[in-house]
Formats: C-alpha cells, sequence, structure tokens
C-alpha cells in the first residue's frame, strides 16, 4: 500500500512519519495544478485527494519523500537557528551604521573611523540617560542597545556553529576536506540529501536535485544546445557555485579546465555550469553511507560499555 502526501517537508511532515511508522509506502506528490484540470472538476478536498491518489496510482510520482528523523534532521535544525542569527546580527550592524549617520558630529568624529568590531565594543559602552526626551540622549540609548543585540548575536552564532562543526565533521568527515567546502556548505549538502540518502539513485538525480543538470534547450539547426537550470534546491545551487568560484581561483586542476574551456569558445557562465555538474558529481561520491550514523551508534555504545 502506498499514499501520496503534498508537502511532506513542511505541514505533511507528521502524516508522512505516521504512515511510516506503520510500514507503509510514502510518495511526494505535487500540488494539484492551478490551471487546466482545475478550472475543469473544480476544487475541494474530495478532488485534490483524488488527484493525489492518481499519482501515485499512475506512477507519476515516485519520489520518496525526507525521513527528517535523524541526525541530519537535527542538523538542519542548527543550521536554520544559525543563518537567523547571522541575519539578525548583519541588520544589527546595518541598522547601527545608518542610525550613526545622524548622529551629532562629536559623536560621529569619535566611532565612525573604529572597525566594525570596536565600533559595536565602543556603542556598548556608551551611557544611557533614563530620560529619552533629549535626541542626543535617544541616540547615545539606541547605539548602545543595538550594539548590545550585536554581542548577543555574536554569542549565539558562535554557540550554532561550533555544534554545526562538530555535527558536520562526524557525518561526513571527506566531505568537509574536500578543497573549497567548508563545514556550512558540507551541511548545505548534508540536508539535500537528507538522512535516508538511498532515495538518490544516482549521481545525475543529485545534479538534479540541486539545479546543476543543463537542460536540453535545442530544436532545428540549434539542436545539442541546453540552457541553465532554475529548479532545484536553490540554496544547493547557490553553495554549489561558491564552492565553483574558490576553485576557479585556487585549484589548479579547476583553473587548467577553465583555460581549456575558454579556449574552445565557452563562456564564463557556461564553464561554472559545467563546473557545477562535475562538482555535484564529486560531492555525490563524498556523500556518507546511508548506514553511518548507525555505524556511528553502534561505536558509541561500545564506547560506552
Amino acid at each position: 500500500m502506498a499514499f501520496g502526501v503534498e508537502g511532506t517537508g513542511s505541514y505533511g511532515v507528521g502524516l508522512a512519519r505516521f504512515l511510516r511508522r506503520h510500514g507503509t509506502t510514502v510518495r511526494e506528490v505535487h500540488r494539484p495544478p492551478r490551471r487546466g484540470e482545475r478550472r475543469m472538476s473544480g476544487k475541494s478536498d474530495t478532488v485534490d485527494a483524488e488527484h493525489t491518489a492518481r499519482q501515485v496510482l499512475s506512477g507519476m510520482t515516485m519520489a520518496q519523500p525526507k525521513t527528517a528523523d535523524g541526525e541530519i534532521e537535527a542538523l538542519r535544525l542548527i543550521k536554520i537557528a544559525r543563518d537567523t542569527a547571522v541575519k539578525s546580527r548583519t541588520t544589527a550592524m546595518i541598522t547601527l551604521k545608518a542610525t550613526l549617520v545622524t548622529a551629532s558630529d562629536e559623536l560621529r568624529a569619535e566611532l565612525e573611523h573604529l572597525t566594525d568590531f570596536k565600533l559595536v565594543a565602543a556603542c556598548a559602552q556608551l551611557p544611557s540617560n533614563t530620560s529619552l526626551t533629549d535626541p542626543e540622549a535617544a541616540m547615545r540609548h539606541v547605539l548602545g542597545s543595538l550594539a548590545r543585540r550585536w554581542f548577543d548575536l555574536h554569542e549565539e552564532v558562535k554557540i550554532h556553529s561550533r555544534h554545526l562543526k562538530k555535527q558536520t565533521r562526524a557525518i561526513a568527515p571527506r566531505l568537509v576536506e574536500a578543497v573549497g567546502i567548508g563545514l556550512d556548505i558540507a551541511a548545505e549538502m548534508l540536508i539535500t540529501a537528507g538522512d535516508n540518502s538511498t532515495r538518490i539513485h544516482s549521481e545525475a538525480a543529485f545534479a538534479k536535485m540541486c539545479g546543476a543538470c543543463p537542460i536540453p534547450a535545442g530544436s532545428g539547426k540549434t539542436n545539442g544546445r541546453h540552457r541553465l537550470n532554475r529548479g532545484g534546491n536553490r540554496q544547493a545551487n547557490a553553495a554549489l557555485y561558491r564552492v565553483v568560484i574558490v576553485r576557479m581561483r585556487w585549484h589548479q586542476p579547476t583553473i587548467d579546465y577553465v583555460t581549456r574551456r575558454t579556449a574552445e569558445g565557452l563562456s564564463k557562465r557556461e564553464i561554472i555550469r559545467c563546473l557545477k555538474r562535475y562538482l555535484a558529481r564529486e560531492i555525490y561520491h563524498l556523500l556518507p553511507p546511508p548506514d553511518s550514523a548507525a555505524t556511528r551508534g553502534e561505536i558509541a555504545l561500545t564506547s560506552a560499555a
């Protein structure tokens, strides 16, 4: 028996887990069509359920959802907390500098020449009066508040980064050591694959998941051309791009490849697309085996005994 579930990574994750616990097969289904069929058949829960069932029965949807029940799911949650803290920290710094622009000449002369960290440290020490009716007093109060917020977020980012580093190295040490792939990008690749990486049946499927596979766009005299893939996981695609840019500058085999392909007439964008496809293949073979989590658990139990 198989069940089709929509949104297995968000609202449907609870139902998908329940069905898996009871030994049933779960398939990720596409949302009902917004045009065409829907205009003909209408919209209701019954109609949507029938559409989902027909997708599963016809074999149109064979995608296995992430199990989201292992250490990579825990890694994903930590990365969410870290990424949002980094974004908030950046916002606090931008707001602090924008606020400082409207400060008095004396205060700006005292603070503007400082580096970011020294600026935040100096603002955190600014005295704050209980009465904030004076603009100068309010300015010092706000700068101090923003600086202390930045420090709090900075400490939070450090805590999350330590957990991220420890868990990523434990899950995929070979991936972390690859050229140009740091902890953040390695974590993003692991999250893309999920805890049940066996659902990705080949390196070509992984490249498609990352939006790095070529899309045929030829016809007639232009047969053989390919276009940019705008689908797939865009965070994973952005991570591949960052690694490629690093390797184009510091990795000699990549530098030689760029030189050769440039001589063949390819543009920089086309070369980057090729490199992202090759990189997706490399990363796929560096992903941990499906039973690695169980193996680490057995080792931990043996050590404890």
